[in-house]
């Protein structure tokens, strides 16, 4: 329930990336990867992990990099992927 005259600001779709190949690293540095509140277990070890995937998934990253380099053919389904990569501005030249 929000006050008159305020309103929430919805969050857009979390939207996946690339999904790396069998033995790379995921990069996951969207803070919707990460809940604070709470640690489920882990879809794949079963052991707390405060971490979540794309689909809302509890799973530790090094599972999920585990799970893509053990089965690369389900791997390309997309369950596990990497977060979708701004594009840099052409004034942003951090050299």
């Amino acid at each position: 329930m929000t006050r008159p005259g305020r309103t929430t600001k919805e969050k857009p779709p979390f939207e996946p990336g690339l999904i790396p190949a069998p033995g790379e690293l995921l990069v996951w540095r969207d803070s919707q990867h990460f809940d604070r509140w709470q640690d489920r277990p882990c879809v794949l070890c079963d052991k707390p992990t405060p971490m979540r995937s794309h689909s809302g998934e509890p799973v530790h990253k090094a599972c999920a990099e585990d799970w893509i380099a053990a089965n690369p053919a389900e791997a390309r389904l997309g369950r596990f992927a990497s977060d979708t990569q701004a594009k840099r501005q052409r004034d942003d030249d951090h050299a």
